[in-house]
Parts: structure tokens; sequence; C-alpha cells
């Protein structure tokens, strides 16, 4: 089971690594989930001695006010053979085999992260510990609590040390370990209250009596060591810590165990309890107890470590790939993102995404409603007719039939259909650009690179502009066409007219009567709607010819081409992605290393289990 603390102590350093150590982020913690022991007491509760009683070893500063000004991840590794030594997780090449030098390495690392000024930080220090002397534990030990602020200290450390107090130890997994001084009323220990605000049950609570020794003559703390003044689910347990004589004089720990067990042992009151007292007892019931709590929340772990992979695994594809260095690469990876562009545009067009059936709606509601108001009947109106069929006969009226009369006037209403034709093309080039838009948004890729972003819409943009232009063209000449040549048959199958009517003899304003002025209205209103029904279908079928068919084939041609001239730095340019989202993809990446580590980490403890 030892390799369950050894397994975790590995999880807390990469987690700490990645900056995840407990505080409020944006990813998945995975801190949060792990079992661990933080070691609560109000400042000179003696909670520097009870730790360095555990270790066996004189290795934490000391000095008045606020010495503990960041977390201590104190992570013990029992190891065979004489050799003692500790390890700093942010010095891994590094060894100390003399403590004095761990201490004065606490200190200045404090510092580095704080400065010298007497401030505090949530940013754990990481101390690893591997002695022959040691159980395998991780202790967690915190800032002392405190009630009043130094000189040097903002008005605000109390609640700050409390806060910070507070954000490990009201979490499920955190084993507490409030430490209390019996010479002192345990009504108003700093530990006991925090630690009954966030375990009020005392199910996840030890209670360590540090100062037994210097407890007035005639008390004793029977009751307290026996459950009875204060209960908690978890046992408490007595220690005798150094005094400060002992402190200064450098009484090596061996003998101040000693001297522990010597006086539970000698002393009348704690005969019956010396068996479970004392910092070596405390060191043991802890780590035993530390593996039961890391056996029984495993499943629970995997389980997280699953879901939370899975989260990582899709948020790294919607954040896309990291961007290539070489030239060939950075070319190769805008292309890939600009036909996965072309092809959700494609599927807008063919109806796989909505948008497409817009252009078929102008073709079937726009422009021959577009053409019903032109109103023909209006040009065609009797003094329309009279007026442009008298100036088509000129100086001498026509023999047999007003056919330079027929042609203007079916002119004057053919060329009219240019408008709805031009507006058809607008109202086709409009939708396609609203589609690029639609395309662009839904082109995950192109988020990752705004230039890109931009550079792509404008080019399809300028692409969809030469096609309209080249479209207006070919469907006015679609109209022009019709205006050139005028369909023979359709005025050799009309019934013929025995006479001219009117009268040579009359005026040139009176030489056709209204009838016969009527009948040509009707003939060349006939003429213009068949000619209408002509142009309501080819027109179309040029408009998706030059605009929708053109912008499925060759919306980004043009770009391509002149993309494969441009420079390495150009290509750099259009691929500047947000400087947030790279930080950010690199976090998730080595936070999903983190997580799969952890998961065969498990795995191997589990099967070997």
């Amino acid at each position: 089971m030892e390799n369950l603390i050894s397994l975790v102590n590995k999880l807390q350093r990469a987690c700490t690594a990645l900056g995840d150590h407990g505080e409020e982020s944006a990813l998945p913690t995975l801190w949060d989930s792990l079992p661990a022991i933080a070691v609560v007491g109000g400042q000179s509760s003696g909670k520097s001695s009870v730790l360095e009683s555990v270790v066996g070893k004189d290795f934490l500063p000391r000095g008045s006010g606020i010495v503990t000004r960041r977390p201590l991840v104190l992570q013990l590794h029992r190891i065979d053979g004489d050799r003692e030594y500790a390890e700093f997780m942010h010095q891994p090449r590094k060894r100390y085999t003399d403590f004095a030098a761990v201490r004065k390495e606490i200190a200045d690392e404090t510092d580095r992260e704080t400065g010298r000024s007497k401030q505090i930080s949530p940013v754990p220090i990481h101390l690893s510990i591997y002695s022959p002397k040691v159980v395998n534990l991780t202790l967690i030990d915190l800032p002392g609590l405190t009630k009043v602020a130094v000189e040097g200290q903002p008005d605000s450390i109390v609640h700050d040390i409390e806060n910070m107090v507070r954000s490990y130890i009201e979490k499920p997994n955190c084993i507490i370990l409030a430490v209390s001084p019996a010479n002192q009323d345990l009504a108003t220990s700093d530990a006991i209250k925090i630690s009954r605000e966030v375990d009020p049950k005392g199910e996840r609570t030890f209670g360590v009596l540090t100062k037994i020794d210097l407890m007035d003559k005639g008390t004793d703390a029977v009751d307290i060591l026996e459950g009875r003044s204060y209960r908690l689910q978890q046992p408490w347990v007595g220690v005798v810590n150094r005094s400060q004589q002992d402190i200064n004089k450098n009484v090596d720990m061996i003998d101040a165990r000693r001297r522990e067990r010597e006086y539970f042992s000698s002393t009348p009151e704690y005969k019956h309890l010396a068996p479970r007292m004392g910092s070596e007892y405390l060191a043991k019931m802890l780590s035993k107890h530390l593996e039961q709590v890391i056996k029984s929340r495993i499943p629970g772990i995997q389980s997280l470590i699953t879901k939370t992979i899975a989260e990582l695994e899709t948020e790294l594809n919607r954040l896309g790939k990291p961007i290539a260095n070489d030239a060939g690469g950075k070319l190769y990876t805008i292309m890939e993102i600009c036909r996965m562009f072309d092809g959700i545009y494609k599927e807008h067009l063919d109806g796989v995404r909505p948008g497409g059936e817009k252009v078929y709606h102008v073709f079937d509601n726009q422009f021959p409603v577009a053409i019903k108001r032109l109103q023909f009947d209006k040009q065609l109106s009797m003094e329309n007719v009279k007026k442009l069929i008298t100036e088509a006969d000129g100086y001498q009226p026509h023999l047999i039939a007003p056919e330079q009369g027929y042609r203007r006037l079916i002119e004057s209403c053919i060329v009219s259909i240019r408008g709805p034709a031009e507006a058809a093309v607008d109202a086709v080039h409009a939708i396609l650009k609203d589609l690029v838009r639609k395309a662009i948004n839904e082109t995950h890729e192109l988020k990752q690179f705004p230039t890109l972003r931009v550079e792509v819409g404008n080019a399809a943009f300028e692409s969809l502009d030469r096609m309209r232009d080249e479209s207006k063209k070919n469907t006015l000449k679609l109209v022009d066409m019709e205006c050139s040549y005028l369909t023979v048959d359709f005025f050799r199958k009309l019934p013929q007219d025995v006479e001219k009517g009117g009268n040579p003899s009359h005026s040139i304003f009176d030489r056709y009567n209204d009838s016969y002025l009527r009948r040509i209205g009707q003939t060349v209103l006939s003429y213009v709607n068949m000619v209408c029904a002509t142009l309501r279908n080819s027109i179309p079928k040029s408009i998706v010819y030059c605009q929708v068919r053109e912008a499925k084939r060759s919306l980004l041609d043009h770009f391509f081409t002149e993309l494969g001239a441009r420079e390495m730095k150009q290509l750099s340019k259009l691929l500047d992605e947000d400087p947030a989202v790279m930080e950010r993809r690199t976090n998730l990446a080595k936070r999903l290393e983190l997580y799969r580590s952890a998961q065969s980490e498990i795995d191997a403890v589990a099967w070997s289990k």
C-alpha cells in the first residue's frame, strides 16, 4: 500500500508544476481530488515542532511573527540504507544533505515568491525528504492563524491567512491535523475553531495537543486526550516537543523522541495512554490513515481522470492543432483550413446546411414578381402605341404594316427587363456573400487565426464580386439578344389583316384607327410575355452558371494562386494566433499529459493489487 502514497506524491508534484495547487482555475483540477493532510494551528502553537518531530530533523525556519508564508507540501519517503537527503521540486537536480541548508532554502524560496515583505502566497513549496527513519506520508504545512497584523503586514493578513487555510481544509478529501497547545484553553484554539467550522462532525480532523509538559502544576490534558473535553471521530494525540533551550542547544531529534517516550511512560496521568502518544505514533497513525483514505478514493479519482481526459481532448480539438514552424507546414495548414471553409460553403449551397434555398427563392419568387411589376400593359397604352407607331412611319406611312413601330414597342418593353435581371444577379450575390460569412463562422479552425479569417473572407468576397460582374454582363446579354432578334414565326402565325385600317387621306395622326392600334398593343404584349417566359428560364441558368457554379468551383482559386508566392514572414502573419489561445493550448496539453500519466500510474497500482 506504500506505493499509493508515493503515487499521490507524484501527482501532487505534477499538479504544482502545472500551476494547479488547489486555487480556482478555469481548467479541471486533479489536486482537489487527491487526499492530503493539512497541518493547521495558531502562531506559536508548536506546529513547526510537531512537523520536525515527525521527520526527525531540524529543518523549518523559525522566528517571531509569521514565519510560514507559503504552504509547504512535505513529502516523506521511507528508503533503505543510511542515506538521508532532501529535494525541492524547484531544484530537481540538487540534493540537500545539510538540513540547515534546507531551512535556508525554504526561507529564500518564500522570499522569491513574496519578496522580503511579510506578504503570503498560495503557491506551495514542494519538499521531499528521503530517509530510513520516516514513514511514507504527505503533510501540508499552512501559515499559522493569527489575530493581529504585525508591522510590515497589511491589515488584511489575518483574513488572507484564514482564507488560504480554508481553501485547503474545506475540501472533503483533506485530512485536518489541528495543532493546539495544552497550556491554553481549548475553547480559544484557532485550529479547533476553524476545523469545527469546516468539519463540524469531526470526521476528518485529528487533534494534536502540544506543550503538555508546560501545563500548570496540578492540571493535565487527560480529558482532552481521551476525547471527553472535545470529541472527534479520530483520536487525539499528545506530543512533547523540544523546548526553546533544547533547540538553542541543537539537541538531537533522536534524543528528543526518547525523552518524549519517557515523559509519557513515566508520568502517572499519561502512563495508560503512552502507547498512542508521541510524534512517532502520530506519524505512523497518519500514514496508515492516509493510505486507507487514498485507497477508498482511488475509484473516484479514476472516474475524474477518465472524464477530464475526454474533456481536455475535446477542448484541444476545438482549439485546433499547434502551428507548424516551417513555411511548408504553415502553407499546408492554411490550405487545409481553406479547404474546410470551402467544404462548409458548398454544403450550404447544396442543402446539407441551410441557406442555399434562398437562391431558388430569388428565381421562383423575387425575379418573376419584379417582371410583373413592370406593367407592360401601361407601356402599351393606346396613346403610347399610337405615338411610337406614327413616329416609326416617318415621312411616309408603311404600305403593308408598321414593322418599325412593332420593333420599337417590343424593344422598349424588353429593355425594361434589364432592371429585374440585374436585381436578380445582385440578390444572388448578396446571398452568396451571406453564406461566406456563415461558413467562416462555422469553420472553427478560422477562429484560431483572426488575420487568416479576414483574408479568406476578403478573398471570397472579391471572387464573388468578379463572378457577379461576369454574371451581370452575360445576363444582360440575354436580354439584349431578345431585343436584337425577334422571333419571326410568332408574327407569321398571327392572323393577317384584310385591310390596314384607317384612311390614307387623313392626317398622319389619324392613319390607324383605335381597334388596329389596340390589336398592335395586344400583339406586342403577347410577344413580350413570350420573351419574359423565356428569360424567366434562361436568366436563372445564366446566374447559376456564372455565380453559383463558379462559387462552388473556384471561390478561393485566386487566393490560392497568390498564397503560393508569399514569403515565410507573410505566411506567419496569416497564422497570428491569439497568444491567449496558444497559452491555453499549451496548458491543456500539459494537463492532458499529466492526467494520462496519472491514469497509467493509478492503473499500474490497481493492477498490482
